[in-house]
């Protein structure tokens, strides 16, 4: 029988070689699978076929598998192939004639149609229910209005009105009616000497809007000369800046010292201090000694200005620049007034400290620390250091054993006076250095708080680089007639700094600080932000000049690290922000660089003081775009500082001249 998948189809391709004898086992032309050149035909194999070729493998393999017994335990009804019945082929198969076709099965009658059920009524059939109006009333309850009226109540208009007039009195107060301190409201009399609104006059003594004449003497805008930018003065010219007072006493300009403004000032010279020494100030031998040793040989001149008004007790104000000694002015002094007042005899554990100096940040705190100790142990007498940003344990610690001299920030002294762990009633010396700063930090009313907690008529000291109306609150609260004192001929216009302005492109700015950091020497550049200081600081590194960085984002054992490696000399360059701009006092920092011009002339004097300290030499450079160029030159009028300004472009002569120093 011809293949009924292939009938009708070009024939296959041969893919293999017939013409070999096909071996026993493979694959024979009657096989389905095979393929020939001509299309094949289906052969199916009968029983005696598969038999007669089984028996014949199976006698060429020496195994005749009919003569196999069957296994008992597992096969027992095993019958040998040659034993079993022939199988009919498919196509021999008679029809299944037992089964009916479909359509010739006989229709089910044992289950009657849905229509011909009679076991249920059909629903029309059923007996109707009583509509609701017919049913019978319910008699076991009475209606609504059949109820016995109560009588155990009487009825509401059955009861007795009560009249308000027989209420009784309140005794306690009497009622409203029977006042007879003030009179009746209608037997007031009427007021005669204020006319009644209808009679008022009308106010003719102001025209009407429309009636006002024009004004013909101010021109219009449009009608006005145009000014040129170019022909303005400048404001350092103008009466906005004042000249420099004069050498011997002087009252400060408003936009510099509102505080001072309204006191006169001791103006003290370079000269004043000439020929004095630390004994002719007041200082006793040991400290005197301390003191040489320290480099201080002889007094600075807001030292010998400022140590005769504290030993007599008075409340000081003083300024002067930054690096000129003012730590020493109030530390040598207040120690001295200690040993006057008892000294180190009240050694007994748990005393209260009697001196408190606050400074804004943790760092001048640390740095005072560093100046006031070496004194005060020349003489017996104890400092601690009470800063935010470390753990309390060792300060709680350190006031249980007893102090003499207190340094702190203000944030950490409130802690431990609300804690019962600081009691500030025996400070009779109060130090507050740079004071403008605190209350530009927001510290004001916590050094109100804190002065509060200190002895009554205690004495109260101010030293700044600047004084300005942030310290008008303090100095009319607490301070009694001080003594005002401010050092002329210390100026950042001195010889001792260099300030060099250069314009520069914004996009030159890493590559010339890059320039001006190669030097030999120590670097402090200012960043305004504190993502900006790390970016420079890592840029410096890549360009292989040892630097790191100081800001608040840092703790305060970092920012204490990298302020070491800049001192100890590991690295060269220090990228700060304005944290550093006050407190950081590094002796041999010969170049101060501002990546970011200041806001303020304050910044700027607090910035350029880390460099030219105790009469050195150190220089200031700042970069600037060419549109701020007139904003810094108001800034540096502001100051007082004379600055050179020239345009610089990387690698020019101005650069490298700056990076040698």
């Amino acid at each position: 029988m011809a293949n009924q998948y292939n009938a009708g189809k070009k024939p296959a391709t041969k893919k293999f070689n017939t013409g070999a004898p096909a071996k026993a086992g493979s694959r024979s032309e009657g096989h389905r699978g095979f393929h020939g050149d001509a299309a094949p035909v289906k052969k199916r194999w009968t029983q005696d076929d598969r038999a007669a070729r089984g028996g014949a493998q199976r006698s060429a393999a020496g195994d005749n598998r009919s003569d196999r017994p069957a296994s008992g335990d597992r096969r027992p009804n095993w019958t040998p192939t040659n034993e079993r019945p022939a199988r009919p082929a498919y196509g021999d198969r008679p029809n299944r004639t037992e089964r009916p076709s479909y359509g010739d099965r006989p229709q089910r009658t044992e289950r009657p149609s849905y229509g011909d059920r009679t076991e249920r009524p059909s629903y029309n059939d059923r007996p109707a229910r009583p509509a609701y109006n017919d049913r019978p009333a319910r008699t076991e309850r009475p209606a609504y209005n059949d109820r016995p009226a109560r009588t155990d109540r009487p009825a509401y208009n059955d009861r007795p009105a009560r009249s308000y007039d027989d209420r009784p009195a309140r005794a306690e107060r009497p009622g409203y009616g029977e006042r007879t301190d003030r009179p009746a409201y209608n037997d007031r009399p009427a007021r005669t000497d204020r006319p009644a609104y209808n009679d008022r006059p009308a106010r003719t003594e102001r025209p009407s809007y429309n009636d006002r004449p024009a004004r013909t003497e101010r021109p219009s805008y449009n009608d006005r000369p145009q000014r040129s930018y170019d022909d303005r003065p400048a404001r350092r010219d103008s009466d906005y800046y004042p000249a420099k007072h004069d050498t011997k006493s002087a009252s400060f300009a408003a936009h510099e010292d509102v505080v001072l403004e309204r006191l006169e000032a001791k103006v003290i010279t370079a000269g004043d201090a000439a020929n004095t020494t630390w004994k002719d100030l007041g200082i006793g031998d040991n400290m005197t000694r301390q003191l040489i040793a320290m480099g201080a040989e002889s007094p600075f001149p807001i030292q010998a200005a400022t140590i005769p008004d504290v030993l007599a007790g008075k409340d000081v104000l003083g300024r002067g620049k930054t690096g000129s000694g003012k730590t020493i002015a109030f530390g040598a002094p207040l120690v001295e007034r200690l040993m006057e007042n008892e000294g180190g005899k009240n050694r007994k554990p748990g005393r209260k400290p009697r001196a408190l100096i606050l400074a804004p940040t943790r760092e001048l705190a640390m740095q005072i620390d560093r100046t006031v100790q070496p004194i005060a142990r020349s003489v017996g007498l104890f400092t601690t250091t009470i800063v935010g940003g470390v753990p309390q344990y060792k300060q709680v610690s350190t006031l249980q054993r007893g102090v003499d001299i207190v340094i702190a920030t203000p944030g950490r002294v409130e802690d431990l006076i609300e804690q019962g762990r600081l009691d500030l009633s025996e400070v009779f010396v109060t130090v507050l250095d740079e004071a403008d700063h605190m209350c530009d930090l927001g510290f004001l009313e916590p050094v109100q708080r804190i002065l509060e907690e200190t002895k009554q008529g205690g004495q109260k000291l101010l030293f700044s680089a600047t004084l300005d109306k942030g310290v008008a609150t303090l100095v009319k609260q607490f301070l009694k007639d001080p003594s005002v004192h401010e050092v002329a001929g210390e100026d950042q216009a001195s010889s001792t700094i260099d300030h060099r302005v250069l314009l520069i492109e914004q996009r030159d700015k890493g590559r010339i600080i890059e320039e001006l950091a190669a030097g030999e020497g120590k670097t402090l550049i200012f960043a305004r932000t504190r993502a900006f200081a790390e970016q420079l600081a890592d840029q410096l590194e890549d360009a292989g000049i040892p630097a790191t960085s100081l800001h608040g984002d840092l703790n305060q054992s970092r920012r204490t690290r990298n302020l070491q490696l800049l001192t100890s000399g590991r690295v060269n360059v220090l990228v700060a922000t304005d944290v550093a701009a006050r407190g950081i006092h590094v002796d041999d920092i010969s170049l101060v660089i501002q990546a970011d011009a200041p806001d303020e002339y304050k910044t700027y004097l607090h910035r350029s003081g880390r460099t030219g300290r105790a009469g050195k030499v150190g220089t200031v450079v700042t970069l600037i775009s060419r549109s701020r160029r007139r904003r810094m030159d108001e800034l540096l009028g502001r100051a007082e500082i004379e600055a050179s300004v020239v345009p610089a472009a990387p690698g020019d002569r101005v650069i490298e001249e700056l990076a040698a120093l």
